[in-house]
């Protein structure tokens, strides 16, 4: 008899190559993606003389420096010479490159699954912490650091100490309005930026398993806002639909072979876990973050909390972020005025994403200035296609190119100081979308909501009688 074991288990343990006497694991690693940012990486190994081990598996994909508008016109000096180094460095080890030009080309985290680069059962890596988005289907997935990316170039494999494991379920039915990005504030306000620390999180229960993939990407890439290591949802029949047919997926017979495989990820009915969270998702409201922390979020209809109430320690966290914020404690965060709004990023920037903010946004005019960047150059032409470029342009708003654009505002896309942006992406600490900006996070309809209205506001009014 073997113990029971949850999908984290059977994941580690396919991928396991060695176990060393302090807990660490060599790993195999089965695509490896990377951007301009992994320049660190490929210095070490040229000077090291040394190549990538398996180039077969390994993708370089452009996305923190992509200019999202006129890209034509030629690019500054840095963000130039960031993506030819990029260039050089996939041309010189036979990568397989997206590059800006390219159809595909795209954020890391929306590429893979798009491409069929992610599949259920793989172990994943890349130099950034979003990387858990790929762990929507089932798959293995984890940032890691430049030595770390050096070391996976150079052997296809990495050494990790298995992390313990969370299950977080949520189960009842979401509200008008309500989406995974809503799922994943409630979370992390409740358990704390550090409430999954040391962990791995499995996703489950009826309202995950009614989420659609995009969805799914969304909770899992926000996982490691609160603290844990990586987070993943078991496939099912929601996955196999997605991958089927991607470019990099399997084909004829092999597609047979990898549903019967792929059916076999998920944990056992009596499988335990270290920790074991349960929530109400017909309580989950749409919410958004008022300070400087994905915690910092509350339902929107709430208000801003007081410092002085606090008794656990954090009062004084809570001052600073409420004075950096410029906000009153105790007053409704709703209503609060908004200078601009951006829709994108790796966590929304997907197709269901933009159809979510053009429904609100359909025929209405923004009533600040905004800027929408798909999550690839793929969501780009069908978001065309489907007309939702027209409303967006017809709203007031910017529709530009693919890219990391204002998330991390590496490409030129920034947030002036001391401008309130209402923004899809994954993080509000200070200066994350430019020196003295304030953002606050919410759902690509929330945004939309506070792009038509200029102040933050429950997008559930203007939704009413509009299909979403």
């Amino acid at each position: 008899m073997t113990a029971p074991r949850a999908l984290l288990d059977r994941l580690w343990s396919a991928h396991e190559i060695v176990l060393r006497e302090d807990g660490a694991s060599l790993l195999w690693v089965d695509r490896h993606l990377v951007h301009e940012g992994s320049h660190h990486a490929f210095a070490k190994l040229a000077a090291r003389k040394a190549s990538v081990a398996e180039p077969e598996l390994t993708f370089a994909i452009v996305d923190h420096y992509a200019p999202t508008r006129e890209r034509d016109k030629g690019l500054a000096p840095q963000i130039a010479y960031m993506i030819d180094t990029l260039r050089k460095n996939a041309a010189n080890h036979r990568l397989k490159l997206f590059d800006l030009r390219d159809p595909g080309q795209g954020i890391v985290h929306v590429v893979g699954p798009e491409q069929g680069l992610t599949l259920p059962g793989l172990l994943i890596n890349c130099g950034d912490s979003h990387t858990s988005t790929h762990g929507a289907f089932g798959a293995l997935a984890f940032g890691i650091g430049a030595t770390e990316v050096a070391h996976v170039l150079a052997t296809q494999t990495i050494w990790q100490k298995k992390p313990a494991a969370m299950r977080i379920s949520i189960d009842g039915e979401l509200g008008p309005g309500v989406s995974a990005k809503d799922i994943a504030l409630n979370w992390i306000a409740k358990l704390g930026a550090d409430g999954a620390q040391g962990h791995a999180i499995e996703y489950a229960g009826s309202a995950v398993r009614d989420l659609s993939m995009e969805g799914r990407m969304t909770l899992c890439n926000l996982s490691i806002e609160g603290g844990a290591r990586f987070g993943m949802i078991a496939p099912d029949e929601t996955t196999f639909a997605y991958v089927k047919g991607r470019a990099h997926a399997p084909r004829g017979s092999a597609w047979e072979v990898a549903l019967n495989d792929w059916s076999e990820l998920a944990s056992d009915e009596d499988a335990e876990f270290d920790r074991d969270i349960h929530l109400d998702g017909s309580e989950i409201a749409p919410t958004v973050t008022w300070g400087t922390s994905p915690e910092h979020a509350i339902p929107v209809t709430s208000t801003i909390p007081d410092p002085e109430t606090l008794a656990n320690g954090k009062s004084q966290a809570v001052r600073e972020a409420l004075d950096y914020m410029g906000l009153p404690a105790g007053h409704p965060i709703e209503g609060t005025p908004v200078d601009q709004v951006f829709i994108g990023s790796c966590t929304n920037g997907r197709i269901e994403d933009l159809r979510h903010a053009a429904a609100v946004l359909s025929g209405r005019r923004a009533k600040v200035c905004g800027l929408v960047s798909p999550g690839s150059a793929l969501v780009k032409t069908q978001a065309e296609q489907e007309g939702l470029d027209r409303i967006f342009i017809d709203a007031g708003l910017e529709w530009a190119a693919s890219g990391c654009s204002m998330c991390v505002g590496m490409n030129g896309d920034l947030v002036e100081p001391g401008k309130r942006c209402a923004s899809s992406t994954n993080r509000n600490f200070r200066g994350r979308q430019g020196p003295g900006a304030l953002t606050h996070l919410m759902s690509p309809a929330m945004v939309a909501a506070a792009a038509v209205t200029g102040t933050i506001t429950d997008v559930r009014p203007l939704l009413e009688g509009r299909a979403v």
